[in-house]
């Protein structure tokens, strides 16, 4: 991964895309601080977020969680 000042990569804008082409990654600077990150493209297929992923789900034998945890709520009143 490449490091480069804001200024230095508008200047040489065409270089470093021929590096980012090429599989090279640029880090672009302002005053010293990252603010972007120039990768290379990738047509492969984006990863679902973990988010939006589905997640376990509880089951019991008999009837559903809710109506479980209900009734144990009105037996313990």
């Amino acid at each position: 991964m490449k490091t480069v000042t804001f200024t230095d990569f508008r200047k040489k804008a065409s270089v470093f895309l021929t590096e980012v082409e090429h599989g090279e990654s640029i880090v672009l600077l302002r005053r010293g601080k990252p603010i972007a990150e120039v990768i290379p493209f990738s047509d492969r297929a984006r990863q679902t977020p973990s988010w939006k992923r589905s997640g376990i789900r509880l089951q019991i034998q008999g009837s559903d969680l809710s109506s479980a945890i209900l009734e144990e709520r009105e037996s313990e009143s």
